[in-house]
């Protein structure tokens, strides 16, 4: 006789039905894991490429980044030599101006208008009497009152300033649209 004979049939079955959930319950049991395994070595690999993906990404941006920075640096230095040079002009005008305004005041040197050849005033004959300092034989000149040149040489100087900081202002203009374009 064998073992299972000596089982009761009803109680045989219930075994052969325990047997049977019991290895229904292992096989599911392996396979949750197997899938496991597997999920979690494809999600693993997915994390590993989304990691180098974002990573080359940070490092394109931080490329672009330099490159703009360089770009920016570039025109600051570009702009600073520019304001330089024109900062330069400015205090040339104005030490030209300080001269020149210094000579008219110490009656160094006096500014004079030519006449109108067309005026009675105008003949182009030679003196009788020379001045002392030379001779003059050209177009008759009226020197002009010390107060009216120092406002001709101020008007003068305004507009040097003016046209340094126009120049100073087109510079600028270029030299930034250059650098966008780039």
């Amino acid at each position: 006789m064998r073992l299972c004979d000596l089982i009761p049939t009803p109680y045989r079955l219930l075994g052969k039905v325990a047997l049977l959930i019991a290895l229904v319950g292992i096989s599911a049991a392996i396979t949750w894991q197997v899938q496991d395994w597997r999920y979690g070595s494809r999600l693993s690999e997915e994390s590993r490429q989304h990691t180098e993906t974002l990573n080359q990404l940070a490092q394109a941006t931080a490329a672009q980044q330099r490159a703009e920075q360089d770009k920016r640096l570039a025109l600051e230095q570009r702009l600073a030599t520019s304001e330089q040079t024109h900062y330069r002009a400015l205090s040339d005008v104005q030490r030209d101006q300080g001269r020149l305004r210094d000579r008219l005041a110490t009656a160094d040197l006096r500014l004079s208008v030519l006449l109108d050849a067309t005026s009675d005033a105008g003949d182009r004959s030679v003196s009788a009497t020379t001045a002392t300092g030379g001779v003059v034989h050209g177009p008759t000149r009226a020197e002009l009152d010390p107060a009216h040149a120092q406002r001709i040489l101020s008007i003068g100087y305004e507009g040097d300033q003016a046209l340094i900081a126009l120049s100073a202002c087109q510079a600028y203009v270029e030299t930034t649209i250059r650098s966008y374009r780039e």
